[in-house]
């Protein structure tokens, strides 16, 4: 499928450093959902890729769309049509944050209500796939931990 699309419900295939392959969904831009999915060789299946679950959902730097490859295009489930949930916090007080979603909703929070929300961030081609690896090979991501809530 060589063009880019950036309908949402189009697959996308990674290429990961260990030469093996990972696999996103485009949403609403800038939002990409990522599978629990990794193969050695790649894989051609949208069907199956959407059974997997979903590891993450973030915002991505769209340039990065442009090295990844989409592989198909699927109606977008009920699950991956919900309002993305982010928060933000105040460098200077992190006791101010605000959860927010992409339907607009918006709200003060503890910091505490945070804990498991991605922050909201764009990330980069190589952040993305650096952490869908290691997602993949359950291991710690020094970006995720970095933009990890903070509670004091």
């Amino acid at each position: 499928m060589g063009k880019q699309t950036h309908n949402a419900g189009t697959f996308i295939r990674l290429a990961l450093a260990d030469s093996s392959f990972g696999y996103g969904r485009l949403l609403e831009p800038p939002h990409v959902a990522f599978y629990a999915h990794r193969t050695a060789h790649p894989d051609p299946d949208p069907d199956g890729i959407a059974s997997e679950p979903v590891l993450f959902t973030i915002s991505v730097n769209l340039l990065a769309l442009k090295a990844w490859e989409t592989i198909g295009w699927k109606e977008l489930e009920e699950h991956l049509a919900q309002p993305l949930v982010q928060f933000r916090q105040d460098i200077g007080d992190f006791r101010r944050c605000t959860i927010f979603d992409t339907a607009g909703n918006k709200r003060a929070a503890e910091p505490r209500e945070c804990v498991g929300l991605e922050r909201a961030a764009i990330w980069e081609q190589v952040s993305v796939e650096e952490r869908l690896l290691d997602a993949l090979l359950n291991r710690p991501n020094a970006t995720v931990e970095y933009l990890k809530v903070r509670l004091t």
